[in-house]
C-alpha cells in the first residue's frame, strides 16, 4: 500500500438473489472539487478502491486502485481521470468497476476518497464544492457532497457487497476518517 502519500450504510440496490435479479454490472464513481485559491496550497483529493475477498470481506484488501495503480490485476476496476489540483470542467476523478467481471472469490469492494496532507492537515470542510456521484448507467445510486463528514481527511463513500445469489449491491457508506491515505487504504473496509 505504500505510494498512497503524493510527496454504515443504506442499501441503495437490493437484489432478490433469484436468477431473474442481474444486480449491479459497470458502476462509475466520479469525485469533483474546486481548485484552491489563488497562492495556497492544491486542494488534491483522490479515489481509492479496496477489493476484498469472501474468505476477508472486512480485513486487508485483496489489491487496491489508486492513482499510483490505476489498474486491478484483472482489468475490472480501472482509474480513468486523475486530477492534483480540482482544475478543469465537470469530475476531476473517475473510476470505473466492472462489478459483473469480478471474480467469484471477490465479495465486497468499498470507494473512498482521502485528500492529500502535504501541505499541512486539510478536511472535507476545508475543499470547496466536493461532491461524489455513484452511477450505473443513467441511474445514480449514490450522491453526497462530505458535509456529514467535514472535519475529516478521508472517507468511504459506497460499499459494493456481492449477495449470497452472488448479485452485486450497492450501499451508501459515508464515514469519515481522520487518517492520512495509507492509513486510510489499510483501514478503510474494516466495520464500522
Amino acid at each position: 500500500m505504500s505510494g498512497l502519500n503524493k510527496g454504515t450504510g443504506n442499501s441503495v440496490n437490493e437484489g432478490t438473489g433469484s436468477s431473474l435479479s442481474k444486480g449491479l454490472g459497470k458502476v462509475q464513481v466520479s469525485l469533483k472539487w474546486d481548485p484552491s485559491p489563488l497562492g495556497m496550497p492544491d486542494n488534491d483529493l483522490d479515489i481509492i478502491a479496496g477489493t476484498y475477498t469472501a474468505e476477508d470481506p472486512y480485513g486487508k484488501p485483496a489489491y487496491l486502485v489508486h492513482f499510483d495503480s490505476r489498474l486491478s490485476p484483472d482489468g475490472t476496476i480501472i482509474l480513468n481521470r486523475d486530477s492534483r489540483t480540482g482544475m478543469g470542467f465537470g469530475s476531476d476523478e473517475v473510476i470505473t468497476l466492472e462489478l459483473d467481471r469480478l471474480s467469484a472469490s471477490y465479495a465486497r469492494v468499498v470507494v473512498g476518497v482521502a485528500i492529500q496532507q502535504g501541505d499541512g492537515r486539510k478536511t472535507f470542510g476545508d475543499v470547496p464544492n466536493t461532491g461524489v456521484r455513484v452511477v450505473e448507467g443513467y441511474t445514480e445510486l449514490v450522491s453526497d457532497d462530505f458535509s456529514e463528514v467535514a472535519g475529516a481527511t478521508a472517507a468511504t463513500v459506497v460499499e459494493f457487497v456481492r449477495n449470497d445469489g452472488g448479485v452485486w449491491q450497492c450501499r451508501r457508506a459515508v464515514r469519515g476518517f481522520d487518517a492520512d491515505p495509507e492509513a486510510f487504504a489499510a483501514a478503510m473496509g474494516r466495520r464500522g
